[in-house]
C-alpha cells in the first residue's frame, strides 16, 4: 500500500523483538513502513506481542498522516523504559493498515530477523520471570556486592 507520504510492505521474514534478551514479539506478519527521511519501521500485530509486558503510559503524539499514537512503557528486570513502543489505535485512512499493530523503538530493543547472519538461538523467556543472571539482584542493581563489602550500589 502506498500513500504520498509513506509506503507499506509485508516483511518477508519472521522477526522477533527482544528486550534485554526477553522476547516481546515474534511474528511472520510484520508490516514495514518506509517514510521519506526516516529509517523503516516494523509494525507487529498486537496478538503477536506480549502486551502484558507493556503499559500505555498516557503519552501521545499526533502525526498528520497516520493519526494519534499511544505510547508504551516497559518494566523488566529492574529497568523502566518510557516510550519503548507505540501504536496507532485509530489510524487515518491512508494508514489504516497500522490498526491493531505496534512498533518498537530500536534504541531500546533488539530485532532478530529469521535467517540473518547474526541470528542466534535465544530461548523464549516468559514476560514476568525473574532475572536469571547471578550478577543481578531483585533491587535492580547491576551487580551484587560480595559478602562484607559495605559500599552502596
Amino acid at each position: 500500500m502506498t500513500s504520498s507520504r509513506f509506503h507499506f510492505t509485508c516483511h518477508p521474514k519472521r522477526i522477533r523483538v527482544l528486550f534485554n534478551g526477553h522476547e516481546l514479539a515474534d511474528s511472520a506478519d510484520v508490516i514495514a513502513l518506509a517514510e521519506a527521511g526516516h529509517d523503516p519501521v516494523w509494525y507487529f500485530p498486537k496478538e503477536d506481542v506480549q502486551m502484558s509486558s507493556l503499559r500505555a503510559n498516557g503519552n501521545a503524539t499526533t502525526c498528520p498522516w497516520k493519526g494519534d499514537a499511544t505510547w508504551y512503557t516497559i518494566m523488566r528486570d529492574g529497568a523502566l523504559i518510557e516510550d519503548v513502543a507505540w501504536s496507532y489505535d485509530n489510524p487515518k485512512e491512508d494508514a489504516e493498515i497500522l490498526g491493531n499493530r505496534i512498533a518498537f523503538d530500536p534504541r531500546h530493543v533488539d530485532f532478530q530477523v529469521e535467517g540473518a547472519p547474526e541470528e542466534r538461538v535465544i530461548p523464549h523467556v516468559p514476560a514476568h520471570d525473574p532475572p536469571y543472571a547471578d550478577d543481578l539482584d531483585p533491587m535492580g542493581r547491576r551487580e551484587v556486592p560480595p559478602p562484607g563489602d559495605e559500599r552502596r550500589f
